[in-house]
């Protein structure tokens, strides 16, 4: 009798699905990555904003500190109080000589002196032809504020030289009634040019809102906001500004990122601000960082490790999926031939019925035909085998992974280390990277054993070693993070009976998962606690992420179930097959306060 046995079809109708399934993955990496990357990059560059700030108003505060001590120690001249007292030529011709010494040698612009009046009787400037000498300045706020409180300060253009500057004033007292006022006008161009260097935008604003001192001179006199008429008016009335328009530079805060619309500059910035603390100048000091450039690099630098990524994970699944397709072939052929040898026996057995006479050699027929179901069985039970090293394999990626991240975050904090020739730092990251090389090689020969069905013995294992080793594991992504594991009771005197190497692995495993619960939040925790129950060790590892979709709890230990787009589902199988194999239990609820918390319990260590 022939029997004809057709090879099984494996229907190839999954591939457009694939295609469309590996399209749609990718176009989520490149929108995702690309949010992640304006994300980061706001933040490097708002720091680097709040970092350059103190340098932008340290140089201001020195200039502006060291011009304001010279009017103080006039104040207190004798031969100041003398002319503002009596003003003789002999007396107006010596101080006009000491102020113009002064204003060379203290970097000022002009140095002059009010009568109680505003009437200037003595100046640097009085021998030339814009000398203030005779002019009448009682208008100006600076001068009535210096009567009134004993020092003021004021940032005008100059009614005769028509020069933005800073005025600085304090008045000259003498038996208890004041004399006059000693004026100091300082250009705040070295300071501007100071600012202009670094590269950024930097100025300062009034109380008003309207631009000073800048790095940008078109935006001088142009203001943050609208200002009101009736203050405008006021403005215009104290020659502060000239004929300057005052008008808004069009400011727009859009995500973070700032822009002045009004102003023919069509780029963004990322800015950053402190009020300039001093008891005269109601000042801000304003510092814009240009944006663009930084953050479509930081976009596409993202993008690009993203589809990077995607495409490594997208190749490793089509091998997997291959390897798998060609398992399942080849066990479904194994199935049909058993069948058909079913067949087989049981029309020999009919045949027995009917003619004994052929009894032997239908024995001998049966015997064979058991003897090579009997083969198919160990060739499917190795077929099975075969299936479960794609899992080991797998596993074998899954477990490697986090000291291959470390090491590769110990390697580029060596390199900066290097850059700074701190020896003492590169030569710990070194030894870090080395003892992280020895743990990959222990895992891989703990795998290799369990490919042979082989375990290792188990020890006494100090809780807080444990823990330890994890963190040092996950050390970077915890920094990036923000995180620090929370120990909520001392480890060091609980044991459990473990091997060490596989216990970190386990722990590593629900730290990272607690990590990547919690990714973008910014009250991120990780907490552990222990404690020992009827010669068991409970230890409770808890994250302040959004807790386990209820659905998912019932597949959370089920071998490549996941809910991670870049997930092999075989982290949480690992675990608890560790767990298990020692005699003890994994399991995950929801915390009611919120998060997820994995309980794992082991046998007490001595």
């Amino acid at each position: 009798m022939h029997h004809d046995i057709r090879p099984t079809v494996v229907s190839r109708s999954w591939r457009p699905a694939a295609v469309l399934a590996l399209a749609f993955v990718c176009l989520a990496a490149w929108h995702l990555s690309g949010e992640w990357g304006l994300r980061s990059g706001l933040a490097a560059l708002d720091e680097r904003a709040r970092t350059a700030l103190p340098l932008a108003v340290s140089v201001l505060r020195s200039e502006v500190d060291k011009q304001r001590s010279v009017p103080a120690v006039l104040a207190e001249d004798p031969d100041i109080r003398s002319v503002l007292a009596d003003p003789t030529p002999p007396r107006v011709d010596h101080v006009n000589a000491r102020l113009e010494q002064l204003r060379a040698t203290t970097g000022a612009t002009v140095l002059y002196l009010l009568d109680t009046t505003g009437l200037t009787i003595a100046a640097s400037n009085y021998d030339e032809p814009t000398s203030f000498v005779g002019s009448d300045y009682g208008f100006r706020p600076y001068f009535r504020e210096a009567m009134e409180r004993g020092e003021g300060a004021q940032y005008a253009l100059g009614t005769v030289s028509q020069r933005p500057g800073l005025y600085l004033t304090r008045r000259v007292d003498a038996g208890g009634r004041p004399l006059g006022v000693v004026v100091l006008k300082v250009e705040l161009g070295g300071v501007e040019g100071d600012w202009v260097t670094s590269g950024n935008t930097v100025f300062v604003s009034d109380e008003e809102g309207i631009i000073l001192a800048t790095s940008r001179p078109d935006w001088r006199y142009r203001t943050l906001g609208p200002v009101r008429p009736d203050r405008i008016a006021s403005i215009r009335d104290s020659l502060q500004f000239g004929a300057a328009p005052l008008t808004p530079i069009g400011l727009r805060n859009d995500g973070g990122l700032t822009s002045a619309a009004d102003t023919g500059d069509a780029q963004s910035f990322v800015a950053a601000e402190r009020v300039f603390d001093d008891p005269v100048l109601r000042w801000t000091v304003h510092l814009w960082i240009p944006a663009d450039a930084a953050i479509e690099g930081a976009m596409l630098g993202a993008r690009l490790q993203a589809l990077s990524l995607a495409s490594v994970l997208a190749t490793l699944g089509f091998l997997a999926a291959r390897r798998t397709r060609r398992i399942r072939a080849r066990r479904l052929s194994l199935e049909a031939a058993s069948a058909e040898l079913e067949r087989r026996v049981l029309a020999r057995t009919r045949e027995l019925r009917d003619a004994n006479l052929r009894l032997q050699d239908e024995n001998r027929t049966r015997r064979a035909a058991e003897e090579r179901a009997d083969t198919l069985r160990r060739e499917l039970e190795q077929a099975n085998r075969l299936a479960s090293l794609g899992q080991i394999t797998a596993g074998v990626a899954h477990e490697i992974n986090q000291p291959v991240a470390a090491i590769r975050t110990y390697a580029e904090n060596a390199e900066r280390f290097l850059d700074r020739a701190d020896e003492t730092s590169t030569r710990r990251n070194l030894q870090l990277v080395v003892g992280l090389t020895e743990r990959i090689g222990r895992i891989t020969d703990t795998l290799k054993g369990h490919a042979r069905r082989g375990t290792g013995e188990l020890a006494p294992v100090r809780l807080s070693d444990a823990v330890d080793g994890a963190a040092m594991v996950l050390q970077g992504r915890l920094q990036a993070a923000g995180i620090a594991i929370d120990r909520g009771t001392d480890l060091s005197d609980l044991f459990v009976s473990a091997e060490r190497l596989r216990l970190e692995q386990v722990l590593v495993i629900l730290v990272q998962n607690g990590l990547e619960a919690q990714e973008g939040r910014m009250d991120g925790r990780i907490r552990i606690e222990a404690a020992k129950e009827d010669g068991m060790v409970r230890l409770d590892v808890r994250d302040g992420g959004p807790g386990i979709a209820p659905d998912r709890l019932a597949t959370l230990f089920t071998p490549f179930s996941t809910s991670k787009a870049r997930g092999l589902g075989l982290g949480l199988v690992i675990a608890k097959d560790i767990i298990t194999e020692w005699g003890g239990s994994l399991a995950a609820r929801n915390d009611p306060e919120g998060g997820a918390v994995f309980t794992l319990r082991l046998r007490a260590g001595a």
